[in-house]
């Protein structure tokens, strides 16, 4: 059992409202066999550690002085049947319990990356560097990556993945969605489904990324391997399905037929949506049931109407509009139109190769017009809406013990402090994962 002190700003996040961070300053956080049993101010962790272990005092000591015991908050079980309601289920032997003093630090939840593409090879820095001398971006880059990718070894591409998460971790992330895409056979998206599924439950097949090509002059023949025997064989491999509708990727009917394959085949649906025009592919996603369209940098009023009417998630990715030049969409017309948010990466070695989320805070703040509060909610709570996830992305009762431990008394220095690493600890599960202070 944890208890961590001494944290200038806790966020804990309401996973419902946009922006609503639930911040206690001054706060301890309790966690037990990786969950967060309780969260709260300082001056009731001592009554809360008590309540936790179905004592009716407080524990010999206390935590520095012999202050009066306050009301006693309410804490949760870790026992995973019954972590919804927050009622203590079960308390077991009393464990010893380690205080984690951070000395002023801000604790928010571990990030909920839900948009990557990380099973690929090979390098598109000379594309980027075109992009930056001129050329516009188009999707046909992505046939690059798919050469290289079935080049390939099993372990290359699982080496770069794991390297790739490495990273992301040390920058607070602790959840993330992968997708395939890069292999666009039957053989290579399988490949990549069983690397992803090593390392996520949240694995996307995304076969319909772009018609590859030996089917240039045949893409219906393509959507047809897709439905007949990409997805089949993928059953019980990939828990979401997902394509890239869009001028130069996949017609609306034709995702239509694929994402409708993929729900037959027990995936849920999320989708690629107005990247790069403004298209039908926005109100496709909302009544396919996608449970989020992403990109969406081209959405007209009507579009945000009848997404904010479904309740379909719309994933921003900053990064993206940063590394292609394009224009960057205003988060304030979505939350105008009751649209739910949330920010991920798409980290991929095309049109953005960044794993940051804090990085993709700050460009959602500085150029997409979030406040600070929306955006750090959007890459964490909205993140976990996002993936239909109510065990992640806030710090309640009940929650996994995910968090990361800010070089900062508090999380606006996210976007405050661009490009400086900020991220001094993450934990997942209530284990340390990723340690960024200065080893002596």
């Amino acid at each position: 059992m944890q208890l961590f002190t001494g944290i200038s700003e806790l966020v804990v996040n309401d996973l419902d409202a946009l922006g609503e961070l639930d911040i206690i300053t001054d706060a301890a956080l309790l966690i037990d066999d990786g969950r967060v049993v309780w969260s709260g101010p300082s001056a009731q962790a001592d009554t809360a550690v008590a309540e936790h272990f179905g004592a009716s005092e407080e524990r010999p000591g206390g935590l520095g002085g012999s202050a009066p015991a306050a009301p006693r908050p309410e804490v949760a079980a870790v026992n995973d049947d019954d972590i919804v309601n927050g009622e203590v289920t079960s308390v077991g032997e009393l464990a010893e319990l380690e205080t984690i003093d951070l000395g002023g630090k801000a604790v928010i939840p571990g990030f909920v990356d839900s948009h990557n593409h990380l099973v690929f090879a090979g390098d598109r820095s000379e594309e980027f560097a075109a992009r930056m001398a001129g050329q516009k971006y188009s999707a046909g880059g992505i046939a690059t990556t798919v050469a290289a990718t079935r080049a390939a070894t099993e372990d290359e591409l699982e080496g770069n993945l794991v390297h790739l998460l490495e990273q992301a971790r040390r920058q607070g992330t602790t959840t993330f969605e992968i997708k395939s895409g890069y292999g666009l056979t039957v053989a290579d998206e399988i490949r990549a489904l069983d690397i992803i599924n090593r390392h996520t439950e949240e694995s996307t097949l995304i076969a319909a990324h772009v018609v590859p090509p030996e089917y240039k002059d045949d893409p219906e023949g393509y959507v047809d391997l897709v439905i007949d025997e990409i997805i089949p064989a993928a059953q019980g491999k990939a828990k979401w399905i997902d394509a890239f509708c869009e001028t130069g990727a996949f017609t609306e009917d034709q995702t239509k037929r694929i994402i409708a394959a993929g729900k037959a085949a027990g995936m849920k649906p999320r989708l690629h949506a107005n990247q790069l025009t403004e298209g039908g592919a926005l109100k496709l996603g909302a009544e396919l049931g996608c449970v989020s369209v992403d990109h969406a940098t081209f959405a007209s009023d009507s579009d945000l109407a009848v997404l904010a009417e479904a309740g379909t998630v719309v994933t921003l990715l900053p990064g993206i509009e940063f590394s292609t030049r394009q224009p960057y969409p205003d988060a304030r017309r979505y939350v105008d139109a009751g649209v739910r948010l949330a920010i991920a990466t798409d980290c991929n070695p095309g049109s953005g190769f960044s794993n940051s989320v804090p990085f993709a805070i700050a460009i959602g703040v500085r150029d997409m017009h979030f406040t600070v509060e929306q955006a750090v909610w959007a890459a964490t709570a909205g993140g976990a809406n996002a993936l239909q996830r109510t065990d992640v992305g806030h710090l309640g009762a009940g929650a996994r013990a995910d968090l990361a431990v800010l070089d900062a008394p508090s999380c606006r220095h996210l976007a405050y402090r661009p490009g400086v690493q900020l991220v001094e600890r993450v934990y997942s599960d209530g284990e340390l994962i990723a340690d960024n202070r200065p080893q002596i």
